[in-house]
């Protein structure tokens, strides 16, 4: 906050006093939250649960200088709170083009009052103090500065992290109203332990006790109060203990210049449990049947909705007829659409993830299932959804029958409505999986081993090629089809990797010396997978129907023979 020129009225020998009720600044910037828009609070859950609609307020009412004054040295604190045109001014834009964001902010202080009061008690220090977060924040757990600094308390992540707050992606425990208003109150305690004066602690708090020692050495003459080094300090913080007082008498008096809180029509009354467990806001939401945004204004520590328990413990605080919910039903929030939040502890490298029954790298398997012939191929994969009926079988549960088929579990109850997740033996399901064609060409030019010639005329058309062997021109040996090694992980089984490497099962029993009845393989075991393309299974076909029509023949000339034979003895 930037602030023109100070001048100082005062008297030839002036005391503290005197500084203290005269001193003037006449370009006074109000602290940020000041810039806070009267209704911006609208949106905040609290007040549109908790709280009745906003009611138009009266007629604006002002004091004046002797008013204010005496006012405030009625107030029962134990920080001093003078009066001065720097004070006067900041207590007229509350009462004045600020009245509405009073009125939000007397609905908030009524839940968030109480756990500020509980914090400085249990630090023993002034209970004025609960009305920083009107200057700091606006009383919105959720507000972040220009600077940077968050929460209800106004922290820079340097200092939250120095006072031992958690900020990570996750967790931002300066938005914490318990957490930050503890460390606040200890925070505050510190500094005044280092000052011996409430002014000089809240204006360290402010620009820090550098800044304040500082100005102290400037001032000269062991100065030890704000108001004599008030001309010393930066410019936002002269406005800062002024707001701080101003904070304190429109709190305290404003029914008196006719601001009307808004309503709190319902107390919100909480309480805390303890999470030990990764989870998400919309499992609990959804199985306590609780507004998720009810969850995020109770906790907005809690920056992505998520309480990363499996770390450490949390505090979750809920309404506190929920609690006891929570506790009952922890089992069935964690598992409720777990595989929609579960996260991947291990990756293989270069292994695609499968989702809905598909590998998003089939374009990928199939470029190089001719790397050993060193072929450029263009492809055109095509995907199509079709709908299989699965009948439940004993035992079953969603989880399971996801799993068979590569889709998610959250996925089946919306294709079949189911709207608790459970199914029963012999109920019919629809799973939807996608099936993909791969059209492959050989993009080489053409040469003379393929022609094709078209005749006009009666004649469609004909065609002439030479023998197509797959022989290695050198060598003249066939070649044998490429061949990939693969380690079988957790959760596969011979479905899921034919279909994730374009073959089919029974190519892969066949590379592999499998019956065909023979399914089962191991975690760890390295099987061959062979080319999409190269028809193992239907080879091994063909050469098993070749052997069996080649032994019949043979016998057959055999038999012949021997009648022969003894048609000739006959004779």
């Amino acid at each position: 906050m930037m602030f023109g020129a100070v001048a100082f009225v005062v008297s030839a020998g002036p005391s503290i006093l005197d500084i203290k009720h005269s001193i003037t600044d006449d370009n006074v910037i109000p602290p940020e939250s000041f810039e806070t828009k009267t209704r911006e609070l609208e949106e905040n859950f609290y007040l549109k649960k908790y709280t009745a609609h906003p009611v138009e307020q009266g007629q604006v009412k002002m004091g004046n200088p002797e008013e204010y004054e005496q006012l405030l040295s009625r107030l029962p604190t134990e920080i001093e709170m003078p009066y001065n045109p720097v004070v006067g001014r900041l207590i007229e834009m509350y009462l004045g083009k600020r009245r509405g964001l009073v009125a939000d902010m007397l609905a908030l202080h009524n839940y968030y009052g109480k756990i500020f009061i509980e914090e400085l008690i249990k630090e023993k220090v002034p209970l004025e103090l609960q009305y920083l977060p009107v200057i700091e924040s606006a009383i919105n757990p959720n507000a972040v500065s220009r600077m940077g600094a968050g929460g209800l308390w106004q922290f820079m992540p340097a200092t939250a992290t120095g006072l031992g707050m958690e900020v990570n992606s996750l967790v931002d425990q300066r938005r914490d109203p318990r957490v930050s208003s503890r460390y606040a109150a200890k925070y505050l305690k510190q500094l005044y332990n280092i000052y011996g004066d409430w002014s000089l602690a809240i204006a360290a708090y402010n620009c820090g006790p550098g800044n304040v020692n500082k100005a102290l050495r400037r001032a000269g003459g062991g100065k030890k109060d704000f108001w004599e080094i008030y001309n010393y300090l930066p410019s936002e913080t002269r406005g800062y203990v002024p707001a701080f007082i101003a904070a304190n008498f429109v709190m305290n008096y404003h029914d008196r210049y006719g601001i009307r809180p808004t309503l709190v029509k319902q107390q919100l009354v909480t309480d805390t449990v303890e999470v030990a467990n990764r989870v998400h806001f919309r499992q609990i939401a959804d199985v306590l049947n609780i507004p998720v945004e009810e969850i995020r204004m109770l906790n907005p520590q809690f920056r992505k909705d998520i309480i990363p328990g499996d770390n450490h413990p949390y505090s979750l605080v809920l309404p506190s007829q929920q609690c006891l919910s929570y506790i009952i039903s922890e089992d069935a929030i964690l598992s409720h659409d777990s595989e929609m939040y579960e996260r991947r502890t291990y990756v293989e490298p270069g292994v695609a993830r499968v989702e809905n029954g598909a590998t998003n790298d089939e374009l990928a398997a199939a470029q190089t299932q001719n790397a050993g012939d060193n072929k450029e191929i263009a492809q055109a994969v095509t995907a199509n959804v079709v709908k299989k009926t699965h009948i439940v079988g004993r035992g079953e549960n969603l989880r399971d029958i996801a799993k068979k088929y590569g889709v998610s579990a959250t996925d089946v109850k919306r294709w079949n409505n189911l709207r608790r997740g459970k199914v029963k033996e012999g109920d019919e399901l629809t799973i939807e999986v996608y099936e993909r064609t791969v059209a492959q060409a050989d993009v080489r030019p053409t040469t003379p081993s393929t022609v094709t010639k078209r005749v006009e005329g009666p004649q469609t058309s004909t065609s002439k090629s030479t023998k197509s062997t797959n022989r290695d021109t050198k060598s003249g040996k066939a070649k044998k089809p490429s061949v990939t090694n693969y380690t079988v992980k957790s959760g596969d089984n011979l479905e899921k990797i034919a279909k994730r490497h374009g073959v089919s099962v029974a190519d892969i029993q066949a590379a592999n010396g499998m019956s065909k009845g023979t399914t089962r393989i191991n975690v760890g075991q390295k099987i061959k997978i062979p080319a999409a393309g190269s028809g193992v299974s239907s080879k091994s076909t063909a050469k098993s129907r070749n052997s069996a029509v080649s032994g019949k023949k043979s016998t057959s000339k055999k038999s012949g023979t021997k009648k022969r034979s003894s048609k000739k003895r006959r004779r």
